[in-house]
């Protein structure tokens, strides 16, 4: 009676949980695009919208990384093409009415967004995606185009859910393409994933049924809302540790043009080293982890190289007063398995000589 009754309560969480059931209705607070409709009948279980973020929508075939797993012990995939996007993120997760399949929906997201005068950049089903068929809540095998797209830290939504079941469920079929989507404010990109899914157990009401992921990266500006650190705290973090992590110098993703709103930064560097003619200090470029080692070592040091120009030819720093470098993905501060992470491992640092 005894083990029974602690089975019995150890199985109390999971009965808890309400079971999936064919929706009805969207999740609170969930809305179409403005620019996308979705297909007639469908449902929303899954949304997610963040004021600006990033996405890597993939362009072509995934391949495997050597020797590189992710934190549930899946090799891991990426794109040798792909577009990295910043802004306004949105994930919205449809349940197609029952009797749909994903060559159907595709077929009819793919006219509405021609309509819109979008243009289609890659497309692909099934295997020839590259990696496993699966949800993205499993482990020890091999990622699949659903974990790049919505990556299993971001599954917030309670176990057996809807929500849940739409992107954990194992996939019979699917089919994938990238969009670019003319707007009012440029253009958006759109990664369109529809696939089968198959369940027999909390998530059976689903089985069968076709979801509909659409992820998009909309156009537009970051708020900038770093403190810019001022020379004295540069000049106190050097003495004190011999280096300094600035976050207030911006790029483009992949290339090594300084965006102007990291003036007060470069303002307060060139001021550092003015008022200390003596100190010397490395300008050293770091990354995140996407994309691979040779390529992020290579733009690190670019963006170092850049910055350094910068502070002599527009600020009047003193070139022999600097030397840059660029370690690329290899001293990261956060784990890179998140955005937040890899926002954190994005930077340039001051070191001192």
């Amino acid at each position: 009676m005894r083990r029974f009754l602690f089975a019995l309560l150890c199985l109390l969480p999971v009965l808890a949980q309400a079971d999936a059931t064919v929706p009805n209705k969207d999740v609170d607070g969930a809305r179409d695009l403005p620019f996308l409709k979705r297909y007639e009948g469908s449902f929303i279980v899954n949304y997610e919208q963040k004021a600006f973020d990033q996405l890597v929508i993939p362009l072509s075939t995934l391949q495997p990384v050597p020797d590189k797993t992710d934190r549930m012990n899946n090799r891991v995939l990426e794109p040798q093409k792909k577009v990295v996007a910043e802004g306004r993120y949105t994930r919205l997760l449809y349940v197609v009415p029952d009797g749909r399949s994903p060559l159907e929906v595709v077929r009819n997201y793919v006219d509405e967004i021609r309509a819109a005068g979008g243009t289609a950049l890659y497309s692909c089903k099934n295997t020839d995606c590259g990696g496993d068929l699966q949800g993205n809540d499993h482990g020890g095998g091999t990622q699949g185009l659903l974990e790049k797209l919505y990556p299993q830290e971001r599954v917030k939504a309670q176990n057996f859910t809807n929500g849940n079941c739409a992107s954990t469920m194992d996939i019979s079929e699917q089919r994938y393409v990238a969009f670019k989507v003319p707007t009012a404010n440029g253009d958006a990109h759109v990664a369109l994933l529809v696939y089968s899914v198959e369940d027999d157990l909390y998530c059976k009401a689903l089985n069968n049924y076709t979801v509909a992921m659409v992820v998009v990266i909309e156009p537009k500006a970051r708020e900038q809302r770093m403190v810019t650190v001022s020379a004295a705290e540069m000049a106190q973090s050097l003495n004190a540790s011999g280096r300094i992590a600035l976050y207030g110098i911006f790029f483009d993703t992949n290339k090594t043009d300084i965006k102007p709103e990291s003036t007060p930064a470069l303002e307060q560097i060139a001021a550092l080293l003015k008022s200390d003619p003596a100190l010397k200090v490395y300008i050293v470029g770091h990354t995140d982890n996407v994309g691979n080692q040779a390529a992020n070592l290579d733009l690190s040091k670019r963006r170092a190289n850049a910055v350094v120009a910068a502070l002599v030819g527009q600020y009047g720093a003193r070139g022999a007063q600097m030397e840059a470098a660029g370690v690329g993905m290899l001293s990261p501060v956060a784990s890179n398995d998140d955005d937040a992470g890899r926002g954190k491992n994005r930077r340039v640092e001051l070191v001192k000589k």
